[in-house]
């Protein structure tokens, strides 16, 4: 099983490349305690998708903290993978979003595969709940799966976060995505401005999505169908409109290309949106560690 690992966002709002941001004493990143959970997980792959110009500083740090223990590999989200030259702004420097990131791993991504964000702690029980969906599906299946969360686990303190609010039907399967982009904690859960400017609470037990998804190869026709036709949108806006991952699965889901079941998970989330979110989540790692969850040091 691969674990391909998003890492070519820019950081924006946090201020820095913050997927390779000490979080310990011993230097890891959050990335490295993903990593660690998904391989007593069972995974045994990894695939890093980054910045071409990022390259030397990820395979000389956690790249270089993780080689024997697991298969590493890199693919770049360049600018121009699967994008006419014509359609490329020259002044863009935005990627082009996470169903153009997941699509750049095609070529490498020949098994079924869990895909997750760089600078998420996602928990080790999710790891644990995703390899065990993937142990069981083949990789000509169009059965994928989404491991969703509380949305009370996944809040900030610190500012406004965009999450997926997930519906399903009775029999535990996805039946779409509802991108909420500001979301602000409140009560426990959060709540969001509708379209008429009235302000709508979502409960801490809503099922969100955290970009945490179980697939297999087939998922490749899917993405390249949709990226093609976001590319060629003559409304979509040429400097910041991105192709999401979640949209595209969407789509594939109500023309019966795919179905999703959504795994459940208790785990916590833990993220850096924000550079204010750091401190508790340096805290919340310490914790962990002091618990014996994690060791003093996961590479030693």
């Amino acid at each position: 099983m691969t674990l391909f690992i998003l890492a070519g966002g820019m950081g924006s709002r946090y201020g820095g490349l913050k997927q390779i941001d000490p979080f310990t004493e011993h230097g890891e990143f959050i990335i490295d305690f993903s990593i660690y959970d998904a391989i007593r997980a069972g995974f045994d792959r990894v695939v890093f998708l980054i910045k071409r110009e990022n390259y030397e500083i990820f395979r000389t740090t956690v790249g270089a903290r993780i080689e024997g223990k697991v298969k590493v590999d890199y693919v770049f989200q360049d600018m121009d993978y699967a994008v006419p030259e014509n359609k490329i702004p020259p002044e863009r420097v935005k990627p082009w979003g996470t169903t153009h990131a997941v699509l750049c791993g095609r070529d490498l991504l020949d098994d079924c595969f869990a895909v997750i964000n760089a600078d998420d702690f996602y928990g080790k029980e999710a790891f644990e709940t995703a390899a065990q969906f993937l142990k069981h599906t083949k990789a000509d299946s169009h059965d994928f799966a989404m491991v969703g969360y509380h949305l009370g686990n996944t809040l900030t303190e610190n500012g406004s976060v965009a999450r997926g609010e997930c519906h399903g039907d009775i029999n535990g399967m996805l039946v779409k995505i509802s991108e909420r982009t500001k979301l602000f904690a409140e009560d426990g859960g959060a709540y969001y401005e509708d379209e008429n400017g009235e302000k709508v609470h979502l409960p801490a037990s809503t099922t969100v999505s955290m970009n945490f998804w179980c697939f297999a190869p087939t998922l490749f026709e899917g993405l390249a169908e949709d990226f093609e036709q976001f590319i060629n949108d003559p409304d979509r806006e040429p400097m910041k409109s991105e192709c999401l991952l979640p949209n595209t699965v969407g789509k594939m889901i109500r023309n019966g290309d795919c179905t999703v079941r959504i795994l459940k998970t208790e785990a916590k989330w833990f993220g850096v949106t924000y550079f204010d979110d750091k401190p508790k989540v340096v805290a919340k790692i310490k914790s962990l560690i002091a618990e014996g969850i994690y060791p003093d040091g996961l590479w030693k």
